[in-house]
């Protein structure tokens, strides 16, 4: 089954609230605390991404297939400084049964492809240390840049980001 890569508009809020949450709930077991993981509501964060996608500071694209939305990115200008650095992918998300199909390198393809179209160079991306998507990361040629650490649902976890220097390089590469 084939999908395709479209910008997120306001309608999609729902669907990518769903992705989110679900995409939480299999990714961060066992690394986020349970009950963090069991207060999300697919109706808060449809509230945030109503907002989010209102906003103009980014861009959202969904990966999508005839059975609908099941994954998602978003990214702009880079919210905290890093030497060298001006775009970052704030989130992206696959459902987890649609994963290692392609639709993650195109996500990230569609959100590089924005960011340069914006004039930014470069981004980055901060992924939990724990979280399996780490080789993902890496796989797409990004490279460590540094380590943080940070809080969710009262548990202090470690958190990395990766960063492509070039996205002219990345984009060359990911033809």
């Amino acid at each position: 089954m084939g999908f395709c890569i479209r910008s997120a508009g306001s309608d999609d809020a729902e669907a990518i609230a769903r992705v989110h949450v679900e995409s939480w709930k299999t990714t961060y077991a066992g690394i986020v605390p349970d009950a963090f993981i069991a207060s999300l509501s697919v109706e808060a964060r449809s509230v945030h991404w109503k907002e989010e996608l209102a906003r103009s500071t980014g861009t959202a694209f969904v990966a999508e297939d005839d059975a609908g939305i099941f994954g998602f990115v978003s990214g702009g200008k880079l919210r905290k400084p890093i030497a060298d650095y001006d775009g970052e992918i704030y989130a992206i998300y696959l459902m987890q049964d649609r994963q290692r199909r392609g639709a993650g390198r195109a996500l990230t393809t569609a959100l590089a492809h924005a960011l340069r179209s914006c004039g930014l160079a470069s981004m980055i991306v901060w992924v939990l240390k724990e979280n399996p998507a780490v080789g993902f990361y890496r796989h797409l040629g990004a490279v460590p840049i540094m380590e943080a650490t940070i809080e969710i649902g009262g548990a202090k976890l470690d958190e990395l980001a990766f960063g492509w220097p070039s996205l002219n390089d990345f984009l060359d590469g990911s033809k």
